[in-house]
């Protein structure tokens, strides 16, 4: 920084800020904690050698990526931001999942308010006739029985009180 106070890097490292200090324009001096969480998770060489890399426009947001990652590193040695994400993540599902139950909740409440208007409405032809639909239903088993490729049948179903085929492979 030429005459002015050195950066908050230069202050840490104990050397003397040049004009064309990398770090100068995004560690100030009055905020040496941001440099020092920096440099103690990534090193100063290693941040030094990433904002050279980047063009000038993107070097701010670069720095705060990695001031973010340094605290979260600090405080979650192992994870870092993975583990905040992670967190927020399962905030965010357990929180969808309560959202879901308080849903279900109120159009349980409202179908039981409607209830007596809509049993009102439907006389005992219907029921019985609901009744005898239920009571014709045959199980799905028959569904998953496959006709074997032997069979001439273009029926894809088999009939279910019809007794299985057994076949092998490799005759």
């Amino acid at each position: 920084m030429g005459g002015t106070s050195p950066c908050a890097s230069c202050k840490l490292l104990r050397r003397r800020c040049s004009k064309e200090c990398i770090f100068a324009p995004y560690f100030p001096s009055d905020d040496p904690r941001k440099f020092a969480i920096v440099h103690k998770v990534f090193g100063a060489s290693n941040v030094s050698k990433m904002l050279q890399e980047l063009p000038v426009h993107q070097r701010a947001d670069a720095v705060s990526s990695l001031v973010y990652e340094a605290n979260a590193r600090v405080r979650d040695p192992v994870y870092g931001c993975v583990g905040a994400i992670s967190y927020l993540q399962n905030q965010v599902s357990q929180l969808q999942m309560q959202l879901a139950v308080a849903q279900a909740e109120i159009l349980c409440v409202q179908m039981q308010q409607q209830e007596p208007t809509i049993t009102t409405q439907v006389d005992q032809d219907h029921k019985s006739l609901l009744l005898s639909v239920n009571n014709n239903f045959e199980p799905l088993p028959h569904y998953l029985n496959f006709p074997s490729s032997s069979s001439s049948s273009s029926n894809v179903f088999q009939d279910p009180h019809e007794p299985l085929k057994r076949e092998s492979f490799w005759t």
